[in-house]
């Protein structure tokens, strides 16, 4: 049976049955019971139709999935954005089955080198697109569309047993992170970074270089031109931070808040003083979004390939994803952007406002809270 196009509604079923009907009518009496059924038929099978194609946004009405929508979606990138993506994707396998959905974690940085490669449809950040990142996009033909979903709290960990840091200081983690010199070289043990701490040695985890979250954190404690220190376990695997954190009380880690609080049993998060207001902060849901739980609070993303969105799959995930982002987030350890928020990416999206918030018409980085650069007047498209 051939179903109607998504685009007719209502109004291309009322014709087709007024023509049904009025074809039915002006038969012989003698069939008028053949026709009266064939109506009636008539009635079911184009409801029937309808009922197909006005649930294509969220499967049948009846709440079975639709197996007609098939396709592959491709997503890579950051390890921090992997949990609401993965979550956005199960629930919309649930109503499309035969859309094959795949999520890497190779780490905002490996995530962009694919999408700049038109290897992906979408890419999971951690971190806005950077202008090298936004120069191959450009150069490779792919315009992108970027979109704010949440805000993540990146959280300093140590283990249950580390019972001598209270909190700490944006410069006593950088004096923990970063890569020394000569004259003032990376310290060894707890005691170098704060009298009284003891002569412990330390043992520092850290995200991959490829993954946002290692550069977002390395440009809010030693600056983007500093390098951190060489001797630290890193991987683009956040669980395996936290299994190197709980292994041992010198260890001391960094990685998204939701990944905090799925372990919170096994390691302890770590209060950071607030510059601005000298207060000991630690990251929760309310210190999150008011921006109380400064610098370490942020915005993730995703970035579709504006031509992936010619395919219905794609599409139709992506508006699955906006309209549930706020809920989802929730649900796996995120705090939501605001609403106003939401409906300003929903329109770039449907609009296909393609470009980047987050650099100057110079190519050069614009920061601020999102509410401020997320604006219409900030968005860059590629020359």
């Amino acid at each position: 049976m051939n179903q109607l196009p998504f685009s007719e509604g209502p109004q291309a079923i009322s014709v087709t049955l007024s023509l049904s009907i009025g074809r039915c009518m002006r038969r012989d009496r003698t069939r008028s019971v053949i026709g009266s059924f064939q109506v009636v038929s008539l009635i079911a099978l184009v409801a029937f139709a309808f009922s197909g194609c006005a649930n294509r946004e969220g499967g049948q009405s009846d709440g079975t999935a639709n197996t007609e929508l098939q396709g592959k979606i491709d997503i890579d990138g950051s390890s921090t954005v992997f949990p609401i993506t993965e979550a956005a994707a199960s629930r919309f396998r649930k109503l499309y089955p035969n859309v094959n959905i795949n999520v890497g974690v190779s780490g905002t940085g490996g995530g962009f080198k694919r999408f700049t490669r038109g290897e992906t449809d979408i890419s999971d950040a951690s971190r806005p697109i950077d202008a090298s990142e936004f120069a191959a996009a450009f150069e490779a033909g792919i315009k992108a569309i970027e979109l704010p979903i949440a805000y993540d709290g990146l959280t300093l960990v140590v283990h249950p047993e580390n019972d001598w840091v209270d909190q700490l200081t944006i410069d006593e983690i950088r004096k923990i992170y970063a890569s020394g010199d000569d004259r003032s070289p990376a310290p060894k043990f707890w005691s170098d970074v704060r009298a009284g701490f003891p002569a412990r040695a330390i043992e520092p985890f850290a995200p991959g270089t490829d993954s946002g979250t290692f550069d977002y954190f390395r440009e809010v404690t030693v600056g983007s031109k500093q390098s951190l220190r060489s001797d630290m376990s890193t991987s683009e695997d956040d669980n395996v931070l936290v299994t190197g954190v709980a292994g041992s009380p010198g260890s001391i880690g960094f990685f998204g808040a939701a990944y905090f609080e799925e372990n919170k049993t096994k390691i302890r998060a770590v209060p950071i003083v607030n510059p601005e207001t000298g207060k000991a902060v630690l990251p929760s849901a309310d210190t999150i979004k008011s921006g109380e739980y400064s610098p370490m609070s942020r915005p993730v993303f995703i970035y579709i390939n504006s031509k992936s969105i010619a395919r219905p799959e794609v599409k139709l995930f992506v508006n699955y994803f906006l309209t549930h982002a706020a809920e989802i987030s929730s649900a796996v350890g995120y705090q939501p952007i605001p609403a106003e928020l939401y409906q300003h990416a929903q329109a770039n999206f449907t609009g296909r406002k393609t470009g980047t918030h987050y650099l100057t018409a110079e190519g050069e980085k614009r920061s601020g809270a999102l509410l401020e650069v997320f604006q219409e007047q900030n968005l860059q498209e590629a020359p």
